[in-house]
């Protein structure tokens, strides 16, 4: 009955408001509660943090496998290769092992213009090095070169210079031949040979100019060899493997899958490993990426805010604000406004005599309560919150204390009488007197703290203290961990005990400001990122708990994070519309910014089941590193048959700046439309059209 009379007396507008706002709050409250109570879960009940752990073990056991195999501690074995070049892993000829075997290796220097011809691994005795050179298509043969060197137990290496300075443009074949005998005997009689090895190679010769001012102008001329059939390969050993793991990643990690398959290729290493350390990589990044990524964004339907609840959750909020720092916010003008990249908040407020605090002060108040129920929300959207002062109480200067007070008043009219207020002019410069002489004492006993600048001021009511305070603490942005409340506290305490005969009827109030603190110290903030230059915007993002937490937030991952949250933004209606299958061919095709971590954001943010992303971008990651590993190889092999060697590091070159020029430009589009001006400016001209200023 009660309630009808109510909506009854009420505007039919109002009653329907009030409505939809106390479903709102009953809402939040749901959310809020169901939130805290999650909370409370073991680690193990959340299928992320199991996937995280695989993860921490799948990048220990790999890190451990690349550096046990570059530092040596498997020996320089060849065995692993060889084993791989036996099966369909490797899709070229059986490599040949040269563990404790003869062999031979023969390579061009072009810089000397002669080839290196090498035997390893020889006993001692003397050895015979015959070699030749003879181009193809031509029946004159010259005759062989021999070279005699005499090998102890030190030295099981035996090695010769061939020069081709003198050979004209064409295709050629150089062989060697070692014939190892027991002494000098032997070898001047030609009897009882002990070793017998021989290996021969087709190169192409071509004749241009180095050292010029331009290609093709000027220079020296100069021969250049090109291999065209060197037989089977040599078996890499281990250790060569370990140490061409690190530079793949590295290759990979600046430059991106293409970049580091290429670079392989170039230095013919077997695409096998190529592709177990492109997908280690993938593997590594996914499984320890996704969990963190998977912990801040994702949320149960029913717990997802929208638009209405966080203007709600946020208009609460200043309204609390609104009471505890003595203002009064326009209503009328306050903005609130969720968008894509971020929530702007936009809040003008009067100055009354309860207001103790400046606009930077009142900001980093209202921000540090919105960011900590943002959190509680999981709300992890930028902020962008503006604070600006309107009335007649805008200029009151609160480090000098200079019309503090005194505000906006509800009536306007002067006093009728100031007898009372001079007689207690000297009992309240007494109070000023006796406050300043206990915060010096303070100070001189902490000797953490460092006095800078000192405000006291009185009246009937208050007696306000403003302190800017400097640690003493070396390295103290690291090391001083107490917050600006706390010596509030500690001062307000201190100075209400030496004070409390004369502080009978006054409140007192002290705020304290640490001078080296940020933004982040002030308002909580997870993460903070500005414009630069002038702006003097801010985008704060609440704090996550945990350490996956706070190293998402730091700047080098936070701005990884969010540059790959923008880009799977933009690619979201294709995986919204194809699903599972539409991100596993996003992952596998090479193109900018595709790959497994903006993959599995794509994911999060089409909602998909945790479980099937995972399984997508894996099969995405895996079919990704096998295709280009395979096809890297035979883009080499191309090159090298139409002599475009000179074009791979161009390529890799190219891949490496590629993948920078596209970070920096989806970063500088993603901070151009997240500090977009549309709204303030609107918001300012609306101040300016109420109050002409």
């Amino acid at each position: 009955m009660g309630e009808a009379v109510v909506g009854d007396e009420l505007p039919k507008e109002q009653f329907e408001s009030e409505s939809k706002s106390d479903s709102l709050l009953k809402e939040l409250n749901e959310i809020r509660r169901r939130r805290t109570d999650g909370e409370r879960q073991s680690m193990f009940t959340k299928k992320e943090n199991p996937v995280l752990l695989m993860g921490v073990a799948y990048g220990i056991l790999y890190g451990a496998l690349i550096l046990s195999m570059s530092s040596g501690l498997f020996g320089q074995s060849t065995s692993l290769d060889h084993s791989a070049s036996t099966t369909f892993l490797d899709i070229g000829d059986e490599c040949e092992e040269i563990d404790d075997e003869p062999w031979i290796l023969i390579f061009p220097n072009d810089d000397e213009e002669q080839f290196s011809l090498n035997a390893y691994n020889l006993p001692a005795g003397v050895a015979i090095l015959e070699y030749n050179i003879e181009e193809q298509g031509t029946s004159e043969h010259s005759p062989p070169t021999q070279v005699k060197r005499v090998l102890d137990d030190e030295v099981n290496r035996a090695s010769v210079k061939a020069d081709y300075s003198t050979l004209d443009e064409g295709t050629y074949d150089i062989t060697l031949t070692v014939v190892l005998y027991n002494n000098s005997d032997d070898a001047d009689n030609n009897a009882n040979i002990t070793i017998l090895l021989s290996n021969s190679l087709e190169f192409e010769l071509d004749i241009g100019t180095k050292g010029g001012i331009l290609p093709f102008i000027g220079g020296e001329e100069h021969r250049e060899v090109r291999i065209t059939d060197s037989g089977a390969r040599s078996c890499w050993s281990v250790q060569e493997l370990g140490n061409w793991g690190y530079i793949l990643l590295v290759a990979e990690l600046g430059g991106g899958r293409e970049t580091a398959m290429l670079a392989g290729g170039a230095a013919g290493i077997p695409a096998w490993w190529m592709a177990f350390n492109s997908l280690s990589l993938s593997v590594f990044s996914l499984l320890i990426a996704y969990p963190l990524m998977y912990k801040v964004y994702h949320q149960e339907a029913d717990d997802i805010l929208s638009r209405n609840h966080i203007i709600r959750l946020v208009e609460d909020i200043i309204t609390r604000c609104e009471r505890r720092l003595g203002i009064v916010v326009d209503n009328d003008l306050a903005k609130i406004e969720p968008r894509d990249l971020s929530i702007d908040i936009m809040v003008p407020y009067k100055n009354t005599e309860n207001t103790l605090t400046d606009s930077k002060s009142i900001r980093d108040e209202i921000l540090k309560e919105v960011l900590e129920e943002f959190a509680l929300f999981r709300v992890f959207k930028p902020v962008q919150l503006t604070v600006r002062t309107i009335g007649s109480g805008q200029a009151i200067d609160f480090d000098s204390g200079v019309g503090v007070g005194v505000g906006d008043r509800d009536d306007e009219s002067p006093p009728e009488n100031y007898a009372s207020f001079f007689e207690e002019l000297h009992s309240l410069s007494r109070i000023e007197d006796e406050v300043r002489d206990s915060l010096d004492l303070f100070f001189v006993r902490d000797k953490t703290l460092e006095l800078q600048n000192a405000v006291i001021t009185s009246d009937d009511r208050i007696v306000f203290v403003s302190v800017i305070f400097k640690p003493t603490t070396r390295l103290a942005f690291f090391r001083f961990k107490r917050q600006a409340s706390e010596v509030e506290d500690e001062l307000r305490n201190y100075i209400s005990e030496r004070n409390q005969d004369i502080l009978t009827s006054q409140e007192l109030i002290v705020k304290a400001r640490n001078q080296v603190s940020t933004l982040s110290d002030r308002s909580g903030a997870g993460r903070v990122e500005s414009k630069g230059d002038k702006d003097e915007r801010i985008a704060a993002v609440a704090r996550q708990d945990g350490f996956g937490g706070r190293m998402l937030q730091t700047k080098l991952l936070g701005d990884i994070l969010s540059t790959v949250e923008y880009t799977a933004n933009e690619k979201r209606e294709m995986i919204n519309k194809w699903g599972f299958w539409g991100l596993i061919v996003f992952v596998w095709i090479p193109f900018m910014a595709s790959g497994v971590l903006v993959g599995a954001m794509l994911g999060l943010l089409s909602r998909m089941k945790f479980m099937r992303v995972l399984l997508a971008t894996m099969i995405g990651g895996f079919i990704a590193s096998i295709t280009w590993a395979y096809t890297a190889e035979g883009i080499i092999k191309i090159m090298h048959k139409y002599k475009l060697e000179a074009v791979i590091p161009i390529m890799i070159i190219v891949f490496i700046l590629g993948a920078m020029l596209h970070i920096r430009s989806t970063k500088i589009r993603r901070q151009t439309e997240l500090f977009e001006d549309t709204l303030l400016d609107n918001f300012h001209n609306d101040i300016k059209e109420k109050y002409g200023s």
